[in-house]
């Protein structure tokens, strides 16, 4: 029988009152990594980057300008964007206020090819 985790906040969030953080799943014979992102900076977000595996945004507060290859999607609150495997992608913060999301990677460790 496998072994079941109880994984702390104090494991992967870096705010001990916010979700932002991150959590490799590997470790714990998980094959999902995720990147809880909380930030009120607008235009904040990760410069263009690719992974040999596809990233699933879940936007839970807020908008996010979106670039997935040569797509530019603005997304808000309870929508959902998926980047396939090798593709070029980042997000920005539009604002106005908090964008929170809940990043998806579906591998057991991050594996990030930065672009700019």
């Amino acid at each position: 029988m496998a072994e079941a985790y109880l994984i702390s906040r104090e494991q992967w969030a870096d705010e001990p009152d916010a979700w932002k953080g991150e959590f490799e799943g590997g470790a714990y014979g998980a094959g999902l990594s995720v990147i809880f992102v909380s930030t009120d900076e607008i235009g904040y977000g990760p410069k263009l980057h690719r992974h040999p595996y596809p990233e699933t945004f879940i936007v839970r507060v807020g908008r996010a300008r979106f670039t997935v290859g040569d797509r530019i999607i603005d997304a808000e609150a309870g929508q959902i964007v998926v980047a396939p495997a090798n593709v070029p992608h980042k997000f920005e913060n539009l604002g106005p206020g908090r964008l929170e999301t809940t990043d998806l990677h579906e591998a057991g460790a991050f594996s990030t090819e930065w672009l700019e």
